[in-house]
């Protein structure tokens, strides 16, 4: 079965964010990651409020990923893209939580 058009549109917007626009502005703004599966990690955390796999079950996230989730994490990016959100500040949280998850096992 293949996802509703409204999903399907949400995906492509989510792979064109994070493989294409994404990783063209981060060296201009001097961004900590530059490639698609960091921007994705940092995104997808952020969406979720932890490690996204303790949410998300199956890989590929954004194919496996909730409706909600998903659409959260598009806005993120393209928020970060617009500049009204900062990617440093959610690396640092999705590190954060990454190395909290660690120490925790």
């Amino acid at each position: 079965m293949s996802p509703a058009p409204d999903r399907s549109a949400l995906e492509a917007r989510w792979l064109e964010l994070t493989r294409a626009i994404l990783p063209a502005l981060a060296g201009p703004r001097g961004w900590p990651v530059r490639y698609d599966h960091c921007f994705q990690r940092i995104l997808f955390d952020a969406a979720t409020g932890g490690v996204w796999y303790d949410a998300i079950s199956k890989r590929p996230a954004y194919r496996h990923a909730s409706d909600a989730v998903l659409d959260e994490a598009v806005r993120l990016a393209e928020a970060v893209a617009d500049g009204s959100a900062d990617l440093p500040a959610l690396n640092d949280r999705s590190l954060a939580w990454r190395r909290a998850r660690k120490a925790a096992t």
